[in-house]
């Protein structure tokens, strides 16, 4: 088992930023990667980044490309996502998810989840 702890949501003003944390405890060395998923209030939960445990490679959708970086620190067993340039459309819960296997960009198949951190961006 792998438990996931998300932190650092705020509430910021458009155009700052924010770095959140997920922390990952339990049977880490299982994990194939780790990604970022954010759900808006009466929307569906939308990939954002990912990151493979073993070679650090990463994707970013498109969407935030350019504003939002994820990295990780294996050493802590710590995932993080920089989120820059902040829109108040970035407002959404942030999910960070881990998987042993698949690591797809869709929220099915993911076999572990955090609670979820707040991320709230005012114009």
């Amino acid at each position: 088992q792998v438990q996931l702890v998300e932190s650092g949501g705020d509430s910021v003003q458009a155009g700052g930023s924010l770095r959140i944390t997920c922390a990952a405890s339990g049977n880490t060395y299982s994990i194939k990667c780790v990604a970022w998923f954010r759900q808006a209030p009466g929307k569906e939960r939308d990939w954002v980044a990912r990151i493979y445990h073993y070679g650090g490679s990463t994707d970013v959708a498109d969407s935030v490309k350019g504003r939002f970086t994820i990295s990780q620190d294996n050493a802590r067993s710590t995932v993080y996502l920089q989120l820059d340039s902040l829109k108040p459309e970035d407002t959404a819960m942030y999910y960070c998810a881990a998987d042993r296997f698949l690591c797809r960009v869709v929220p099915s198949g993911w076999d572990y989840w955090g609670q979820g951190t707040q991320v709230t961006v005012s114009s």
